[in-house]
Order: C-alpha cells, then structure tokens, then sequence
C-alpha cells in the first residue's frame, strides 16, 4: 500500500511538472521567434497563462531526488519565466537596465518566488545554476532580455531536452555574427566569455572553448577582443 501510494505521488508529480512546463512552452512559442525576438506586447496580453506556470513555480520544491537535468531545465525555466514577467510589470520599457526597485537592478530585486521561498535572479544564476548545476551553457540557457544576451529559446527546457537545446543555443550564439565575429586568426566575442571567463576555461582556454561549436576553427594564438554589450530589450 506504502509503494502504491509513492508511485501515484510520483506520478501525479512528474504529470503537473509536464502540464505547467507545456503551458510555458505555449507561451514561448507563441510570443518568441526563432531568432528570439519577443512580442511582450501579444505576451502582455497573454501573461495570464504566465501568471499560472508562476503560480506552479512559487508552490514546486526541486530536490535532490530530481536529476541534474531535470533541476537544471527547471531552473532556467524559472529564471527565464521571472524575468519575462520582470518585464512585462513594467512594459512598456527600452531595457532590463530601466528597472530599479529601491536602489536595485533587476537582478538584485528578491521577487522570484520558488517553493516557498524568494529569490533574486541573480541568486538563480550564481548560487544555484553556476555553483550546484555547473554547466558552461548555462550562460546561452538564461536570458537577460538584451539584445547582445544570446537568444531566448523558443523551447521550454525539459529533463530530456535540456542539454540538446542548450548544446544548439551555445552552437548558434557562438556562430551568430551579431554576437561573436569568428575568424581563424582574430575573434571578437561577446562580453560573456569575458565576464564568465572562469566557467568557460574549466577545461582549457576560451578559444579551445569556442572551437567546440564554432564552425570556423581558430587558431590557438588568435587575437581576442570583447564586443561592446547591447543592453536593449530583445524585443519588436
């Protein structure tokens, strides 16, 4: 009787994180392009549905039960639902640098609610994503709603597509000329590889990091610079 009644819990747990996963996926296929530009106006419109998968957020405690993927994807997810609705309070706006709440950036505001608890975005990122979940791609799975930031997936993450998606959104940033300009003697990348420097050279430099997904193939000795960050909304 004990076994039956922890399967069906199982059960009925691993249906509800499906269900309101799907209900973000809508969203984000309904309101991000492919190229990961947002209409937040339609998604205004829409943040109803939003409002639900957040209400799912502040009510789910992942666990150490939960494999890494499944905590990572729901982590991004979260991170990136909070900051859609981070914008969407306070559309219509030019930048995520607009938002101040008594001093603090948007990323220093304690309003992301998780299983009973309150968090920044920042805490989010830094003390769980980079530190409990490590993983280098975090960095193209997050999204800070700028237009130098790489693109917001149009994908909710899930236990078993997390790594394939963020394997394709590290693949297209690291290839995508407005973000990185990739050549075999000389690169100019984004401001992240610089900013995150210690993530990405974990297992050699930042050009053998770049190697692995850049479809150029650049030289060891390659010249590197930092493009200048656009802080712009990534939106229409």
């Amino acid at each position: 009787m004990k076994k039956t009644g922890l399967l069906f819990i199982a059960v009925f747990i691993f249906l509800q994180v499906h269900a309101q996963t799907s209900i973000f996926n809508d969203l984000l296929q309904n309101h991000v392009t492919d190229n990961g530009i947002v209409d937040y106006k339609s998604f205004k419109a829409d943040q109803s549905k939003l409002e639900n998968y957040i209400s799912y957020l502040e009510k789910t405690s992942p666990d150490n039960s939960w494999s890494a993927n499944k905590q990572k994807a729901f982590w991004i997810n979260a991170y990136n639902a909070y900051t859609i609705k981070l914008i969407l309070d306070n559309y219509p706006l030019k930048s995520i640098m607009d938002i101040k709440q008594k001093g603090k950036t948007a990323w220093k505001i304690p309003f992301a609610k998780v299983g009973g608890k309150t968090y920044t975005l920042d805490h989010i990122e830094h003390e769980i994503l980079r530190k409990k979940l490590f993983d280098p791609k975090i960095h193209v799975g997050v999204n800070c709603a700028s237009g130098s930031c790489p693109k917001l997936g149009n994908i909710a993450f899930t236990e078993d597509n997390v790594e394939t998606e963020l394997t394709k959104l590290m693949k297209a940033f690291v290839n995508d000329p407005t973000r990185n300009k990739i050549d075999k003697k000389k690169v100019q990348i984004s401001e992240i590889f610089n900013w995150f420097k210690d993530d990405f050279t974990k297992n050699g430099s930042v050009i053998d990091y770049l190697n692995t997904y850049s479809n150029t193939e650049i030289k060891s000795n390659a010249k590197i610079s930092y493009k200048k960050y656009d802080w712009s909304l990534n939106g229409k």
